[in-house]
């Protein structure tokens, strides 16, 4: 006769979380760099077949698990046409009087870049010096696992019978502009429906100190166009009496910032009373900025990055040099990126940028404005109950007291789930560190942090349960 198990104390049950992260460890490298050997990139150029790949493997990782009641794969068509990469999509309902909690990440990856400045294949994974390299490693493969090891732990300490409701949403397409998120949320509102919505997709200030997210910019981009000629012609025919398209626009383009480099646009806010500090060397060593050059803008480091705007010209449609002719160019394009300071308002700051470039075009240069697109930045809510347990989880999953941080980048979907879901407490972690190198070549992975990261968010969801009352 098999007596059943005496149930644990919640001492006893953090302290089998915690043993279950630890020795499942190893598998959760080799789950990582298996999901890192699937070359997820969701842009339109890209073959999809590997990302229905990767959805397929992350959900075969949650149904082994054994948590939850529905474990699906599903891409939603937009309004517009646009047929969505494949999310996964995982639920188990809550016992009566217990919260639920929703999990985010997403399993779709940035393009390589050229191979030549990778140390490593950027998409077979390989360990070196404690940190994982490869093509999602971190952002957001590593996401992915945190989740899913968290849960597995979770599942140990609580003999599989986690009290609380549990939703997973691992979108496949957060690189390419989540552009069917807002249809899918539409569609599966219920069903992702809960009271903590924990977004693994952020970092934290180092190795050893985990960082909670709390204010983010939003972004806005562009297509500008400028044109002044009918036709090309020869530069030593004309040039010097006709303004060339290139002459214009980078005219134009040096109007969009001062002397010291701060964003000159009329209508972009800047955030007063955020975080502030940092350290400017810093950002020297983070940025391998050259002997010589300085930093741009004023105020102090994090006001920079985290509480000011940001405008970056992030492609030319022009000539290269080694194509180069001796002609005047009578079109040019470059993609612009403006990264919004939080409490500002996206749509708005793209009518300041529309407006500051046409009423400087140099020359009377005819400009063209295409291919919109805006994220609103995001501002937590640090007031909230699951706020000060993630910071107390993250304190015993650590070992070291976490920072509250802000992000330059933008991650615009987030405000779509405060949207959808406005009585969600929503906790922005991730496993990022500066020197994981996301977006990069040789992208990597810190293992302790991961390890940790995992740990917290187990603690968090064991703890998220509330006591034991009386439903009668």
């Amino acid at each position: 006769m098999t007596l059943p198990e005496a149930p644990l104390d919640a001492h006893d049950q953090e302290q089998r979380l915690l043993d279950a992260v630890e020795d499942r460890f190893p598998a959760t490298i080799a789950r990582l760099s298996g999901l890192v050997r699937i070359p997820s990139v969701s842009w339109d150029a890209f073959d999809r077949v590997h990302v229905q790949r990767s959805a397929e493997r992350t959900a075969e990782l949650l149904r082994e698990l054994e948590l939850f009641d529905a474990v699906e794969i599903e891409g939603v068509e937009t309004s517009d046409g646009y047929a969505g990469q494949p999310a996964v999509i995982a639920t188990r309902q809550a016992e009566p009087g217990q919260p639920t909690v929703l999990l985010y990440a997403h399993h779709d990856v940035q393009p390589q870049g050229s191979a030549d400045d990778w140390r490593t294949p950027p998409f077979e994974p390989t360990l070196r010096d404690g940190r994982l390299y490869g093509r999602g490693a971190s952002d957001d493969k590593a996401g992915v696992m945190t989740h899913i090891a968290a849960l597995e732990a979770l599942g140990t300490a609580t003999s599989g019978r986690p009290r609380i409701g549990l939703s997973v949403f691992i979108e496949g397409e957060e690189e390419n502009g989540s552009r069917s998120f807002s249809d899918f949320l539409a569609k599966h509102r219920a069903a992702l429906g809960a009271d903590a919505i924990i977004v693994a997709d952020s970092d934290n200030p180092s190795t050893t100190t985990p960082g909670l997210t709390v204010s983010l910019r939003g972004n806005v981009t562009m297509k500008v166009t400028v044109r002044t000629l009918g036709h090309a012609s020869h530069s030593g025919m004309l040039g010097g009496a006709v303004p060339d398209a290139m002459l214009a626009a980078v005219r134009l383009l040096d109007t969009l910032w001062d002397a010291d480099g701060a964003v000159a646009v009329a209508g972009l806010g800047t955030r007063s009373g955020g975080l502030a500090g940092g350290d400017e060397a810093d950002i020297r060593r983070d940025a391998e900025l050259l002997d010589g050059v300085t930093t741009i803008g004023r105020g102090s480091v994090h006001d920079r990055l985290w509480n000011q705007p940001a405008i970056t010209i992030t492609g030319i449609d022009a000539p290269s040099v080694a194509e180069a002719s001796n002609t005047l160019l009578p079109v040019v394009s470059v993609r612009l990126s403006a990264r919004i300071a939080p409490g500002d308002d996206a749509v708005e700051a793209y009518a300041a940028l529309e407006r500051h470039l046409t009423e400087h075009a140099p020359f009377g240069a005819h400009i063209e404005i295409t291919q919109p697109d805006v994220g609103q930045p995001f501002l937590v809510d640090t007031a909230g109950p699951a706020v000060g347990l993630m910071k107390s989880a993250m304190r015993d999953g650590w070992g070291a007291d976490p920072a509250e941080t802000g992000i330059g980048g933008s991650i615009p979907f987030i405000a779509a789930l405060a949207e959808v879901y406005p009585d969600a407490e929503i906790l922005v972690t991730g496993v990022e560190d500066p020197a994981t190198m996301a977006h990069s070549p040789n992208e990597s992975q810190d293992l302790g942090v991961l390890r940790r990261a995992i740990s917290a968010e187990g603690l968090f969801l064991l703890r998220f349960a509330r006591p034991d009352t009386d439903i009668s």
